[in-house]
C-alpha cells in the first residue's frame, strides 16, 4: 500500500510527474488547464494524438504505491509544490520541481540560505575557505546548500553541519554519491536536510546533475563560488541563480590556476566579489528581506483550453528545428495567440517530438 497519509490527489501528482515525456514545465500546463492531476492522466492519450506522436507510457498507480512505501522506508516523506512545507523560493522557478524527497530538519527551509558550490578538484586552500565561510554564515543564522560532491561542496557541508546545511542529491534519497561521502550523507539527514528530486533507488547519471544545480540555486537567496574552472557545473549553478534574479557571488582567485579562471570570469561579468562571511551576508540581505513572488498554484478552476487547428499546429512545427530555440521567438513569428502556441508545444512534447531546454527554449526532439 501507498503511504496512509497520501492523499488520492497527490498519488495522482506523482503518477504524472513520473510518467513519460512529461516534465515539469508540462506538468504545470496540464494541471492549470484540467484543473488536477487526475483529469490531465485522463487528457494526455488524446493530447499526444494531437501533437502527431504516440500516446506516453503513464506511470502506474501500483508503481507509485511503491515508490512511496520505499520513500517510508527510508525515513524520508514529499513535498508537493503548492502545498504544506515546499520551499518558497523555490516554488519560484517556472521548472520547479512538482515533488521533492526530503529527509531530516524541514525547519531550514524557513531560514535564509546561501549557496556554496565549486571546484570537485578544489585546491586545499579553497576547500579550508569554503569550510569556514561555511561556519561563519551558519553562525549568522544562514543555512548552507549545497551538491554534496567531493571538493568545494564537501567542505561547505562539514563547516556548516552543527549551524545547518542542505545538501541536494542527483540520484534517489538513499544512494550515496559519491560513495566516500556516505557518512557524511547520513550525518546530514540526521542533523540537517537531504532533497532529492529522483524517486529511491536511482544512481545519478550525468543528466540529473543539471537539474540538481537548479535546485541549489533555487533554495538560495544567493550562491557563492569558491573556486571553479570555466564550463563547470559550478558556473552553471551560478547561472541558473542569476537566472532566477539570484545574487551571485564569487571568490576572486590567481590568474595562474585554471581552477580560478570560473570565479575571475564571473566578477568581470558582474558577480559579486566577496572575501568573507560578511561580505556574503550583505549581499544577500537585501534579497532575503523582499517579498516572495506569490505563485498562483491554485488549480482547482480548470483554464481555458485552447484548441489548436490544424494550420495552427503547422506553422508552429514549421518554425521548429533541431536547434533549440526560445518560445518567445515561436510566438513571435507565427503571430499566433501565446495560448494557442503553448497547447502546440504541449501536444508536441506529450507525443515525444519536442524536447524542452533551459532558458525557455524548445526544439524539435532528435
Amino acid at each position: 500500500m501507498a503511504d496512509a497519509g497520501a492523499s488520492e490527489d497527490q498519488i495522482a501528482r506523482l503518477r504524472l510527474i513520473r510518467s513519460e515525456n512529461i516534465g515539469p514545465v508540462t506538468y504545470f500546463q496540464l494541471l492549470a488547464r484540467f484543473g488536477s492531476a487526475r483529469a490531465a492522466l485522463d487528457a494526455v492519450p488524446d493530447l499526444a494524438a494531437r501533437g502527431g506522436g504516440r500516446a506516453p507510457k503513464l506511470a502506474a498507480r501500483s508503481v507509485v504505491q511503491r515508490e512511496m512505501e520505499q520513500v517510508a522506508k527510508c525515513g524520508a516523506r514529499y513535498l508537493f509544490l503548492g502545498q504544506g512545507l515546499y520551499p518558497p523560493l523555490l516554488a519560484e522557478l517556472e521548472n520547479a520541481p512538482p515533488a521533492l524527497i526530503v529527509k531530516g530538519h524541514l525547519s531550514l527551509l524557513e531560514k535564509p540560505a546561501i549557496a556554496m558550490v565549486g571546484a570537485r578538484n578544489a585546491s586545499a586552500a579553497a576547500c579550508r575557505l569554503a569550510r569556514m565561510l561555511a561556519r561563519d554564515v551558519g553562525a549568522a543564522g544562514a543555512v548552507v546548500v549545497s551538491g554534496l560532491a567531493r571538493g568545494v561542496d564537501t567542505a561547505a557541508h562539514d563547516g556548516a553541519l552543527e549551524s545547518g546545511t542542505i545538501a541536494v542529491i542527483a540520484g534517489g534519497i538513499d544512494i550515496f554519491y559519491p560513495p566516500e561521502n556516505e557518512e557524511r550523507q547520513r550525518a546530514i539527514s540526521e542533523r540537517g536536510l537531504l532533497v532529492a528530486e529522483q524517486p529511491p533507488g536511482v544512481e545519478p547519471r550525468a543528466r540529473h546533475f543539471p537539474y540538481r544545480n537548479r535546485i541549489i540555486a533555487g533554495l538560495a537567496h544567493g550562491t557563492v563560488v569558491v573556486e571553479a574552472a570555466p564550463k563547470s557545473g559550478s558556473l552553471i549553478t551560478a547561472r541558473l541563480a542569476a537566472d532566477h534574479g539570484r545574487d551571485v557571488m564569487a571568490i576572486p582567485g590567481s590568474p595562474l590556476d585554471p581552477r580560478a579562471q570560473g570565479c575571475n570570469q564571473l566578477i568581470r561579468e558582474g558577480a559579486t566579489l566577496v572575501q568573507n562571511a560578511d561580505d556574503i551576508l550583505e549581499a544577500i540581505r537585501p534579497l532575503h528581506l523582499r517579498p516572495l513572488a506569490q505563485r498562483r498554484l491554485d488549480y482547482g478552476a480548470p483554464a481555458e483550453a485552447a484548441d489548436a487547428s490544424e494550420v495552427e499546429r503547422r506553422a508552429v512545427l514549421d518554425l521548429l528545428s533541431p536547434t533549440p530555440v526560445p518560445v518567445d521567438e515561436i510566438l513571435r513569428q507565427s503571430a499566433l495567440a501565446p495560448a494557442i502556441v503553448q497547447t502546440v508545444l504541449l501536444e508536441l512534447e506529450l507525443g515525444g517530438r519536442l524536447e524542452r531546454h533551459a532558458g525557455g527554449k524548445v526544439s524539435l526532439a532528435g
